[in-house]
């Protein structure tokens, strides 16, 4: 996989739900109440229960390697948050290829907004695995995908 700099990435749209929240939550072990209970959220200040840094990081990562191919390696996710995701929003992915070293180590500057404004920014280290064809035979086969 190639990337030159300036290639703009496909937008990527996610629904925010109340279970992609809580689950992002649980699997990254924030076990805090503004992520899971809607009473305590509000309690606190808020109108509702929010995304926290890990599962938007997770996004942000899926986003990259959705683009550039399972073979693709994280090597750095840099971000910052901003306006809160909440249940019921769209968070809209954008990203750019701002630097492609000889190495193949590519640096992505992607953003994310929901109605509120900019949710995410940050910054991608993605390693891009050389040019291969799709499909490799293994030693021995006949060569036929399967």
């Amino acid at each position: 996989m190639t990337a030159r700099v300036g290639e703009e990435l496909p937008t990527l749209r996610i629904l925010i739900t109340r279970t992609l929240i809580v689950s992002g939550a649980i699997a990254s072990r924030d076990y805090q109440d503004v992520h899971h209970d809607a009473e305590a959220a509000k309690a606190k200040g808020s109108p509702d229960i929010f995304m926290n840094i890990l599962t938007t990081n997770g996004l942000v990562g899926r986003y990259i390697t959705d683009h550039f191919g399972p073979r693709a390696r994280l090597r750095k996710v840099a971000i910052r948050l901003g306006a809160p995701n909440y249940p019921g929003d769209e968070m809209v992915l954008t990203g750019q290829v701002t630097a492609v070293a000889a190495d193949g180590v590519a640096e992505i500057s992607v953003t994310g907004r929901n109605a509120l404004g900019k949710h995410v920014t940050g910054k991608v280290t993605v390693c891009l695995p050389p040019d291969r064809p799709q499909h490799v035979p293994r030693p021995g086969s006949d060569g036929e995908a399967r």
